[in-house]
């Protein structure tokens, strides 16, 4: 069951949704001046078949929903899978988190798969994407975890706050931006723990002017896509990140950067033979 922190996430998430959306989105004629945006709570409420008082606590928190409603209203606020997933896990009906299985655990499961990509960096996230193992060409890309304080060794900080990062990474916004996107989509009740809730007193305070990220209530898949790096000394190199859930905790994640021609793969490997440097 969810806890009222998660119910009240839930219910600004669906509320951003339905101001996202006109009443033409969902088959509705707009017959009247309308003073906020969006579609009225009645509306989605009538699309849901449910009542308009129980809509109204489910915005607000107050009541929990069943699956089969929060999928109606989900098909009411046109959410993709994504967003439905995020829904889900918000109420509550989620993976549960593997009990016997430990981040180290895991992370000592995962390093030697992450260690057979000599030249394509890969990283193993935990759900609230601390970073658990990584390899030496990750190191000489974007440099050492190690050297950042525990508590802010997290990609979300890294990709908002990292300065060697943001001037390597051509385009860092969209894809820093997706990343917290997909934290959402996934996290689910890890949005209302307390590991949650540092790692967003520590970027409101090293990143402020960012903020609007880690307020946004949108959510999405962290996609497949090209990615351009230029590290300094060996030029530019053209990567493809993909990413998969290790079977043994299916709320971690494993990012890998692929090298997408033989000159990209020489020039990460000729990184990775270089001096190891610290993450800013």
């Amino acid at each position: 069951m969810s806890t009222p922190a998660v119910s009240q996430e839930l219910g600004a998430f669906l509320r951003a949704h339905r101001e996202r959306l006109q009443p033409a989105d969902v088959g509705l004629t707009a017959t009247a001046r309308r003073r906020t945006p969006g579609l009225r709570r009645e509306e989605v409420a009538s699309l849901s078949g449910v009542g308009l008082a129980w809509y109204t606590w489910l915005e607000q928190g107050r009541v929990t929903a069943s699956r089969q409603v929060l999928e109606a209203v989900a098909r009411a606020l046109r959410l993709d899978a994504a967003g439905l997933r995020h829904a889900m896990r918000l109420a509550g009906y989620h993976e549960p988190v593997p009990f016997d299985r430990t981040a180290e655990r895991l992370a000592d499961a995962v390093r030697p798969v992450l260690d057979s990509w000599p030249a394509s960096p890969a990283v193993l996230l935990d759900r609230h994407f601390d970073l658990l193992a990584w390899n030496a060409a990750w190191t000489a890309l974007w440099g050492s975890p190690e050297t950042v304080p525990a508590d802010r060794r997290n990609l979300m900080w890294l990709m908002a706050v990292d300065r060697h990062l943001r001037s390597v990474l051509h385009d860092w916004e969209p894809l820093a931006m997706n990343v917290f996107q997909h934290f959402r989509a996934q996290a689910g009740p890890a949005i209302a723990d307390p590991r949650t809730d540092e790692l967003y007193r520590r970027l409101e305070a090293d990143a402020p002017d960012l903020r609007h990220w880690w307020g946004c209530h949108t959510v999405a898949e962290l996609t497949a896509r090209e990615v351009l790096v230029e590290p300094p000394a060996v030029g530019p190199v053209r990567l493809t990140l993909s990413s998969f859930h290790p079977v043994d905790d299916p709320s971690a994640l494993v990012l890998l950067f692929t090298p997408r021609t033989g000159t990209d793969v020489a020039r990460m490997t000729d990184l990775t033979k270089r001096p190891l440097r610290a993450t800013a």
